[in-house]
């Protein structure tokens, strides 16, 4: 029975956090040079990672951002879209996953590596993509590098601090992790509750 809810809970916090990420990604929209967008939209695909595991939050991470490029008009991006954002959740998806089997962990270092590089990914993946594939060239592509850079930027910033928030109440608990607040009890070490993810 735990591990039937444990799974409706992924479900639908996943189906959530597709449309959280979806409404950022689209709420703030600044255009580039290469015809792409800069948005909010890594606060949610981050944030999907960390709190949803490798299979859930790269679902979450990707169909959510793909689908604002959809409702966004820009359909040639979400091949892209699709993947890079779900490789981006799932990177960060991996420090809460490394705290559920050490007792002793720090999931704030683990974040602070692992969301810079989810967002080095992300740039270089979109770089690489507009170059190659939408036809802009390696040289004009490179123009639309720092901006992705800055939305990394406050991407991992947000979603830091979003998370920090989150740990500071019993909200993670739910999804049997811990945040950077969270702390497990005696019982939970005893007994092996809320030290994983549970049904993937």
């Amino acid at each position: 029975m735990k591990s039937k809810n444990t799974r409706l809970l992924k479900i639908t916090t996943t189906a959530a956090m597709i449309a959280l990420t979806c409404v950022l990604t689209m709420v703030v929209r600044i255009p580039t040079p290469t015809k792409g967008y800069l948005n909010l939209g890594d606060v949610a695909v981050l944030l999907s990672g960390w709190l949803l595991g490798p299979l859930y939050g790269a679902l979450a991470g990707g169909v959510g951002s793909a689908l604002a490029d959809l409702l966004s008009g820009y359909p040639v991006y979400i091949p892209a879209t699709l993947i890079i954002k779900a490789t981006m959740a799932f990177l960060v998806s991996l420090v809460p996953l490394r705290a559920a089997k050490r007792e002793k962990s720090r999931p704030r270092l683990g974040f602070m590596i692992f969301a810079p590089a989810a967002e080095l990914v992300m740039a270089a993946g979109y770089y690489l993509y507009e170059a190659a594939v939408v036809g802009e060239g390696f040289a004009a592509a490179f123009a639309g590098v720092p901006g992705n850079i800055a939305q990394g930027l406050v991407g991992a910033v947000g979603a830091y601090l979003l998370i920090e928030l989150l740990g500071r109440t019993e909200f993670f608990k739910f999804y049997g992790i811990y945040g950077f607040g969270g702390k497990r009890n005696e019982n939970d070490l005893r007994t092996g509750e809320n030290c994983g993810r549970g049904t993937p």
